[in-house]
């Protein structure tokens, strides 16, 4: 029995953490359409749905209006990795 138990707890756990990617994944799309980003001429190179330019910590990148991938251009990941080198996790990975 305790072992159906553990089993249901990480359902539980599983579809908890799934609703709240699902809520930030449609709080970053409202996000995009809401004004402060701006349409892009290239394609994702992922799903082949449009890049939007987007803020990021005053940082310009490129999310997917479709998949919401996230593309970098040229110097944009050093200036994230310059800007975070002493307080996140990504400095200290890249620093």
């Amino acid at each position: 029995m305790p072992i159906e138990l553990d089993d249901r707890g990480r359902a539980l756990e599983n579809e908890y953490f799934r609703r709240q990617e699902q809520e930030l994944i449609e709080k970053m799309k409202s996000k995009l359409n809401a004004g402060n980003a701006q349409a892009s001429d290239f394609d994702c190179p992922k799903c082949g749905g449009k890049l939007v330019e987007t803020d990021f910590e005053t940082i310009k990148i490129d999310v997917c209006n479709n998949c919401t991938g996230v593309w970098l251009d040229a110097g944009e990941l050093a200036q994230i990795v310059h800007k975070d080198k002493n307080e996140g996790w990504l400095g200290r990975v890249f620093g």
